[in-house]
């Protein structure tokens, strides 16, 4: 009797431009929009630079995705960025990106909004806290230790939950992602318009928008002149490691382009719609922030809460409770869609035969299931190491500094992205470009400028948090090196 042969499971083209658009917003809007703004004030110490610093982020963004908008048009398959630049130089750029994805950015990123969706339940929850201990931290050396908290045992709980469901197929994680995403957008469209409409403080209006753009005092541990253009250059491209990261993870929607029906179309206008419609509510965000708060409260905002200090002062006694669950909802659907798109990244690279060979398998929900396990239990250790200060007796989270190391890694992945644009045009000009990027050359070209001089402040005034992530790629090249000694 002839057996018939066993079909390959293919990817379900399930994602319309709806589904595609919220994987750009969800995985965007996490935390950091209602935390990262204290911090750059600080830089900055200006209301309207404050907003310019924004408004910087939000043209790189939207500047980025139309460039990573022809690219995804030409290679609409599992993995964007990988294949992107897998194509336009060498297996080697597409491993050390992947490699970098897998190590820290996206299962790093996945680690701290899992955990900031537990420290905000713990407002709601108490048991749930990140010093109520099932594991006391075990020191591996004076400066790191392992726990296990339930804080910590929460933010694993949601990681599995979430690889799970989406191990169960596309729908599931498709389903969860509409529906959160919605609802954290018209979450933060209420923050502004409460702070807009309710909030309005006429004395903080009166200090912040009087003279907006005036020069002060930038951030003492940059060591520039005050009052200078010099100082405020500097200021702003430094303020860029907090802005452009609460903004980043928009391309994720690339790694899921084997989903998306007709992705020639529908990937690059989810990253343009996706992008423009959170730039757009982060702006907005930090105006309603200005409009509440003088600008001393924005920067000294009691844990750098600074949307719990704005509600606050609109609904006292309410603020902390609102935000609270307002940033859970953030926080679990943002987890969900890095969760979704990372495994397809990690797939691709395992059908290159650049990592396990499972993770390159598709499981009968059609969805690449070992590599959803494999990334959720990266990501779920990641939580596990804590760092720890002996002067202050004071316990961190390793993936924190991990994130921090690798901003400048990411920037670096971006500007050689956003340079296959050009690349390609060059080695493969009769390629079919579905979708060619508004202002050629001049948009990809200005987005490498800029982003090269923000790169090169970021190595000369903040060195401790982004040298280590070139030993981080650096790291990625040996292991590509054993890789092709093992093949």
């Amino acid at each position: 009797m002839n057996v018939p042969p066993t079909e390959t499971p293919t990817f379900v083209r399930g994602m319309g431009l709806y589904d595609a658009t919220m994987i750009v917003m969800g995985a965007m809007i996490g935390s950091g929009i209602f935390i990262v703004s204290a911090d750059m004030a600080r830089l900055i110490n200006s209301p309207g630079w404050l907003l310019a610093a924004w408004g910087l982020t939000g043209v790189m963004t939207i500047a980025g995705a139309l460039c990573f908008g022809e690219l995804a048009a030409m290679f609409p398959h599992a993995g964007g960025v990988y294949v992107f630049l897998r194509e336009a130089y060498s297996p080697l750029f597409g491993f050390l990106f992947g490699w970098t994805v897998f190590t820290v950015i996206q299962t790093g990123t996945i680690a701290a909004v899992a955990v900031a969706f537990a420290r905000f339940l713990s407002l709601l929850f108490p048991p749930v806290s990140e010093t109520r201990y099932l594991i006391a931290p075990l020191h591996l050396s004076q400066t790191y230790a392992i726990s296990l908290s339930t804080a910590q045992l929460t933010a694993i709980l949601v990681i599995l939950l979430l690889t799970w469901s989406n191990s169960r197929g596309l729908n599931y994680g498709k389903i969860i992602q509409n529906v959160f995403t919605s609802a954290k957008a018209a979450a933060l469209a209420l923050l502004v318009l409460a702070g807009l409409l309710f909030g309005w403080n006429a004395a903080a209006v009166h200090a912040n928008f009087t003279a907006p753009f005036a020069l002060h005092d930038f951030g003492p541990e940059l060591g520039v002149p005050p009052d200078s253009i010099f100082g405020l250059i500097i200021a702003l491209c430094v303020a860029q490691s907090g802005s452009l990261f609460s903004a980043s993870a928009w391309g994720d929607v690339t790694y899921i382009a084997a989903e998306v029906r007709d992705p020639h179309r529908n990937v690059p206008r989810a990253m343009v719609i996706g992008c423009g419609t959170v730039i757009g509510l982060y702006i907005l965000a930090n105006v309603a922030y200005l409009a509440v708060l003088p600008l001393p409260a924005i920067q000294h905002a009691p844990s750098d809460r600074v949307a719990t200090a704005a509600l606050e002062q609109i609904v006292p006694g309410y603020g902390p409770v609102i935000m609270a669950i307002a940033i859970m909802i953030s926080t679990f659907g943002c987890t969900n869609g890095l969760i979704l798109a990372g495994a397809r990244a990690y797939y691709a690279m395992a059908k290159d035969g650049l990592f396990f060979s499972r993770a390159g398998e598709l499981n009968r929900a059609r969805v690449p299931g070992w590599s959803l396990a494999v990334q959720g239990v990266w990501a779920s250790l990641l939580v596990l190491p804590r760092t720890f200060n002996p002067a202050t007796r004071q316990y961190g989270n390793l993936y924190s500094n991990l994130l921090d190391y690798v901003i400048s890694a990411a920037l670096l992945f971006y500007i050689f992205t956003v340079g296959a644009v050009f690349r390609l045009r060059s080695t493969r000009p009769d390629a079919e470009r579905p979708y060619r990027v508004t202002g050629y050359p001049f948009m990809p070209a200005a987005y490498i400028a800029v982003a090269i001089v923000i790169l090169v402040v970021l190595f000369a005034y903040r060195p401790a948090t982004t040298w280590p992530g070139l030993v981080i790629v650096a790291a990625g090249a040996l292991v590509y090196a054993a890789l092709g000694r093992s093949r």
